[in-house]
């Protein structure tokens, strides 16, 4: 059955397994899991992490969820269309990569945001959260 909204134990699923490749790593960014609406349902910040990255990760995970695609994708067509981010109405929307839908079945049931490290690993990391199957 698909659920509509992710669940805590599934936030911490997904948080464990980004914690876990950036412990592979030796790397340090900020972690965001929110629900469909963009609300925050869990955080993680690794030790070293940059102080704007804690924001920033919660901004790609709340687009992510909001626009139901990648946050790069609405930087992209932000980008394309000579649409200025603010225009969303909601200063919260960045179009940096690094946040990814979390979907079940076709619905988008929240998102996960990482900062912290060069845009293509944050991106790359979120995508791996993404991919994580709920509990």
């Amino acid at each position: 059955m698909a659920r509509s909204e992710i669940s805590h134990r599934h936030a911490a699923a997904v948080i464990a397994a980004v914690q876990a490749e950036l412990e592979a790593r030796d790397g340090a960014a900020a972690v965001a899991v929110v629900d469909p609406h963009g609300e925050l349902v869990g955080f993680l910040r690794t030790d070293g992490c940059p102080l704007a990255s804690i924001n920033n990760a919660i901004n790609k995970a709340f687009t992510a969820a909001r626009e139901r695609v990648e946050s790069a994708e609405i930087g992209a067509r932000s980008r394309a269309d000579g649409f200025p981010m603010t225009n969303f109405g909601d200063l919260r929307y960045t179009g940096w990569g690094g946040g990814v839908p979390l979907l079940s079945g076709d619905a988008v049931i929240g998102a996960v945001g990482v900062s912290g490290l060069p845009e293509d690993e944050d991106i790359e990391l979120a995508r791996l959260g993404a991919a994580v199957p709920a509990p």
